[in-house]
């Protein structure tokens, strides 16, 4: 039993980060059979593994029609893309716990294209420091559930390096009320093209058929 919970947590970690990673596509399905191929293991753990992000949101179960990643609607995302902010709201209310003061600065170069990853960085620091763990986790659970989604739209974005060089530089210089207001800017700038976001996933899930 301990080495299916070891393998089913190796496995968890795994798909969790190629989920992050945009490995897997809004609406696609993910065939067990394949993962446990993939990590050499039996279908139990990768069960376990798989339920458990179900469980996380990161997942969908239909059913009949298996496990697949999810592909919101308009509503869902919305409201997504809206508990992102407020939870980021929260964290700029509460402020930075005094262990948490001195934190890394977040390295941000033209040259990284992964603005995703840097994304999913900044806001789980910005959790972090709080030192609240329930707030943190709300967040890591949000940036995990918003990283398939963020990868889909850059494209529909301009400017998006530039953005978050700002919420960065906020974030550094602890400058709460105009991290605040970029945070509001940001998620604002996502709501308004949220139809063009789900209509674009529809469009590249319905190739995934």
């Amino acid at each position: 039993m301990d080495e299916i919970h070891s393998k089913s947590v190796f496995v968890y970690g795994q798909v969790k980060r190629a989920l992050r990673s945009g490995r897997y596509a809004p609406g696609q399905r993910i065939d067990p059979a394949r993962v446990a191929a993939e990590f050499n293991t039996s279908p139990t753990p990768v069960r376990f593994a798989l339920y458990r992000l179900v469980g996380e949101a990161l997942i969908v179960d239909h059913a009949r029609d298996g496990l697949h990643i999810p592909l919101l609607t308009e509503v869902a995302m919305r409201d997504l893309y809206d508990w992102m902010e407020r939870l980021l709201l929260m964290a700029c209310d509460i402020g930075t716990a005094s262990a948490a003061q001195k934190t890394e600065p977040l390295e941000l170069a033209p040259a990284d294209e992964d603005l995703v990853k840097l994304t999913w960085q900044l806001f789980d620091a910005i959790a972090r420091a709080t030192a609240h763990k329930s707030l943190h986790h709300a967040v890591k659970q949000a940036n995990d559930r918003l990283a398939p989604i963020r990868r889909a739209a850059q494209g529909l974005l301009e400017h998006r390096f530039e953005e978050l060089l700002e919420l960065n530089r906020h974030w550094q210089a602890r400058d709460m009320p105009a991290l605040k207001a970029a945070l509001r800017d940001y998620h604002e700038r996502r709501k308004q093209l949220v139809p063009c976001i789900v209509a674009l996933l529809s469009e590249r899930s319905e190739q995934l058929h």
